[in-house]
């Protein structure tokens, strides 16, 4: 538990440095730490959330399930947000939905996915008048094994949520990016093209640059991210250590 604690302090430590590097526009926010715990046990997320760790993401979502439906998670971390971060296919929509204190999808790439968790969400949710967040994943590194919608669909995609899904938050963008790039020479470009989605968002669909959260870097490459205008940043390796290969 003391290991964990110092990573995930230096981690904080880290972003709070990188915020103080930031362009003034982006001083009217402080960004969101995601523990990223797949594959790590029910315990280790205990321990992060005593030590003050509210904001948890998942890739999988039977493995969701089944931690969000924990007992002890249930009876210790009442406040937990679970951000969905994986892959998602519509025939697991009503699985993730069920999740308690499910807090955002970040991994929304098209319309008909986008269709699926709307009509579903009225089904599990608390209260009537409760939208479920999501962010659309864009596929910026336009690689044929990532997920993520393509560039050019991004508004479109938006646009069909904001007009057809009336029971979710479209609340900003979401990417996984190049593995490995380094931007100790020049910014990170799939960075860059996140912050462009989001311009031309805001730009025709007039939604307020400032209402769309950017989810980029990982534990690789968050301090960079912060430094570019990331919103929210998930990491894992870096506070939980090394994951195990999980079992196919």
């Amino acid at each position: 538990m003391a290991e964990l604690i110092a990573n995930l302090k230096l981690v904080k430590n880290k972003i709070t440095i990188a915020s103080a590097r930031r362009s003034p526009e982006y001083k009217y926010f402080e960004p969101r730490l995601v523990a990223v715990s797949k594959l790590k046990p029910v315990e280790l997320i205990v321990d992060a959330y005593k030590a003050g760790q509210r904001h948890f993401g998942e890739n999988y979502v039977n493995e969701l399930l089944e931690k969000g439906n924990d007992p002890i998670i249930l009876e210790t971390c009442t406040n937990i947000h679970w951000h969905f971060i994986g892959h998602l296919q519509r025939n697991k929509v009503n699985k993730l939905l069920s999740v308690p204190n499910l807090y955002v999808i970040e991994s929304i790439d098209n319309e008909k996915l986008a269709s699926a968790v709307n009509t579903s969400w009225i089904n599990y949710r608390k209260d009537e008048n409760l939208k479920l967040k999501v962010m659309v994943q864009v596929n910026t590194s336009k690689e044929q094994e990532k997920n993520g919608c393509e560039i050019t669909n991004v508004c479109p995609l938006v646009q069909h949520i904001i007009a057809n899904c009336k029971n979710l938050e479209f609340i900003g963008l979401m990417t996984i990016g190049m593995f490995g790039y380094d931007y100790s020479k020049e910014p990170n470009p799939d960075f860059l093209c996140l912050k462009e989605c989001r311009e031309n968002v805001s730009k025709q669909l007039d939604i307020d640059l400032k209402q769309i959260e950017l989810s980029m870097g990982m534990s690789n490459d968050y301090e960079h991210a912060v430094e570019l205008g990331s919103t929210n940043v998930r990491v894992g390796t870096a506070i939980f250590g090394e994951r195990p290969k999980k079992n196919i």
